[in-house]
């Protein structure tokens, strides 16, 4: 059984966390590097830590990884070795997974919330690239090149021991299909696919969303199917566009609708977080199952949306 499934069974609704790098910019870090998070894998791996522990805590029933900007390359181009990249990433997972365990010592499994999944953060090409593309999802790449771009990390983050992989961000059916050929490799293996969307029914490059729900609606390692980082306008319509074309879970989590300026590393400031809380609620009606927050969330969002969902 797959590791959604396993909740879903006992729950009516899996609760993700938010934001990785807003916490850790909120703790001092400077992330204006096109490593992003993952250099603070590097330079600073406890506040990593702290970042899981306060989802944890705020109730959240999954960790993402601090692994969607970290891959080999990256790494490589950065001055480390490739011996040192392999371990960053296989770290991303470890640290995910002390974090879980050591909280779930503490609170003692708690029968009113599942013990949380830690998913392995597997971002797009864009995100390697650093230029913003994964909301553009203009790549001049094929198929199969994103396929090898994908496959080693995968496999890494698969061998640390992550419980299932969450494929995010994804801006066009071609990279999905990309990483669907690499999930055949490991059976047994689960991911969620989120995409990031341009409007209320195309993901990043123009793809519809509906079309991109049908074609891995016929793929049994996918877990879930949903969006990420995008706007919160958006999201609801979205639901209905992926319902209409699969039975699979469908997952949101999207960013608070600001606009990601990759040149300057900012994010414009337009929405506030009340936006995500008040949105949660219609978005499970609507057909979503799992649900969390993306860019500039924090712990406190997750905390409003496990309030109202454990009720």
């Amino acid at each position: 059984m797959n590791p959604i499934e396993h909740i879903l069974n006992d729950f009516p609704v899996m609760i993700t966390d938010g934001a990785m790098a807003t916490e850790l910019e909120s703790y001092g870090c400077n992330l204006k590097d096109r490593l992003w998070s993952a250099k603070v894998l590097i330079e600073d791996p406890e506040l990593i830590r702290k970042v899981h522990t306060a989802y944890f805590k705020a109730g959240a029933d999954c960790a993402i990884t601090a692994s969607y900007q970290a891959t080999i390359d990256g790494y490589l181009d950065s001055g480390l070795s490739r011996e040192e990249a392999i371990a960053l990433i296989k770290r991303s997972v470890q640290i995910a997974v002390e974090s879980r365990d050591e909280f779930w010592s503490e609170i003692n499994q708690s029968p009113k919330r599942p013990k949380p999944l830690v998913a392995a953060s597997v971002g797009p090409y864009g995100a390697f690239l650093a230029d913003g593309s994964e909301y553009r999802g203009d790549y001049q790449v094929s198929e199969d090149e994103l396929v090898e771009f994908h496959r080693e990390r995968i496999g890494i983050l698969i061998e640390a021991g992550a419980d299932i992989l969450a494929c995010e961000t994804i801006p066009c059916l071609l990279e999905a299909k990309a990483i669907t050929r690499v999930l055949k490799e490991f059976p047994g293996v689960y991911a969620w696919i989120s995409f990031s969307a341009k409007d209320e029914s195309h993901v990043s490059n123009g793809d519809t969303i509906s079309d991109c729900a049908q074609w891995l609606d016929g793929v049994e390692q996918v877990a879930a199917i949903g969006v990420n980082c995008s706007s919160p306008n958006y999201i609801e319509s979205l639901i209905q566009e992926i319902k209409g074309k699969t039975s699979k879970p469908i997952i949101v989590y999207p960013n608070l609708g600001e606009e990601y300026d990759a040149t300057s590393k900012k994010w414009s400031k337009s929405f506030t977080q009340e936006v995500l809380i008040s949105n949660a609620q219609r978005w499970y009606e609507a057909g979503a199952k799992i649900i969390g927050g993306c860019c500039r969330t924090n712990p406190k969002d997750i905390e409003e949306i496990v309030d109202w969902a454990r009720k």
